[in-house]
């Protein structure tokens, strides 16, 4: 594996590697690497011939009153995580390749990046979805993968994907958790064992929501009543917001009458919970 850390670099191995034929993957990454990240690696090493990962802490994409400072950097473990899983490159970028003197240039989705995860974390999506569109160009892959347990992230790729037509495909992969169903995330180091063990009951929740869906429940505001209660069970978590939304342009619904998504955030400690389930009526309601 080698290790790339300046653009032009990249961009000049990855062009060369498409002018022969070979197709290109990229895994874009803030580093922390899990058993999540090597999922997402492991399928763009089936389904293409030359494999990148981004190790880059963007911060652009924190909120007010977060400390970036504070995410969790092992660079030494995230490459040898890329080594395992057989990674072809790895672009590691200093803050100044990403963002040069003098850089003024915004992407922002206007709607979509305001709702629930927006709303919650102003300005987050305008800086993921700039730092996302800044190495979809200087990689240039035929195709990037992103984990479903960030649905609204993954979404807004896609939107500004066909919106500025760029030339990639988007592959959204199933959210990897652990065995008590709790989604994996860089941020669950966080945890204390005391909260780990609560946070397990975000997973039960979804396993609410989806038994109530079964049992024949399509008002959204009863689903989501559900899942804020098995939340409100545990005294550590604390709800940030549960709905259930279009799984396209994340506004809320009032009934389901198709296949939707529930999304939640969830407080435990200081540490903020991402997940989400994909419900769809029982035949009887369609």
């Amino acid at each position: 594996m080698d290790i790339v850390r300046r653009a032009q670099a990249i961009r000049g191995i990855v062009r060369r590697a498409r002018e022969s034929g070979l197709r290109v993957g990229l895994v874009p990454t803030m580093g922390a690497l899990h058993e999540g990240h090597r999922g997402l690696i492991r399928a763009i090493n089936e389904g293409t011939d030359v494999s990148v990962v981004s190790v880059f802490v963007n911060t652009a994409q924190f909120g007010p009153g977060e400390n970036p400072e504070s995410y969790p950097r092992d660079q030494a473990a995230d490459v040898d995580v890329c080594v395992a899983e057989g990674v072809d490159y790895l672009f590691l970028p200093e803050a100044e390749e990403i963002y040069p003197p003098g850089a003024s240039t915004h992407v922002k989705v206007d709607g979509l990046s305001d709702r629930l995860e927006g709303a919650s974390r102003p300005g987050h999506f305008q800086g993921v979805a700039t730092v996302v569109t800044k190495l979809l160009n200087i990689v240039g892959p035929h195709v990037v993968a992103f984990g479903q347990k960030d649905a609204q992230q993954a979404a807004i790729i896609q939107r500004i994907v066909a919106d500025l037509f760029l030339d990639v495909e988007v592959e959204v992969h199933p959210t990897v958790r652990d065995a008590d169903g709790l989604a994996l995330s860089s941020r669950n180091r966080f945890l204390s064992e005391e909260e780990r063990t609560a946070a397990g009951a975000v997973s039960r929740a979804l396993d609410t929501a989806q038994r109530r869906v079964e049992e024949g429940e399509t008002d959204a505001e009863k689903i989501a009543e559900a899942v804020r209660t098995v939340i409100d069970s545990e005294p550590l978590l604390r709800v940030d917001y549960v709905e259930l939304v279009d799984r396209n342009i994340f506004t809320s619904i009032d009934v389901l009458e198709k296949e939707a998504l529930l999304v939640m955030a969830i407080h435990c400690g200081t540490t903020r919970l991402l997940d989400n389930i994909l419900l769809s009526p029982t035949a009887g309601d369609t």
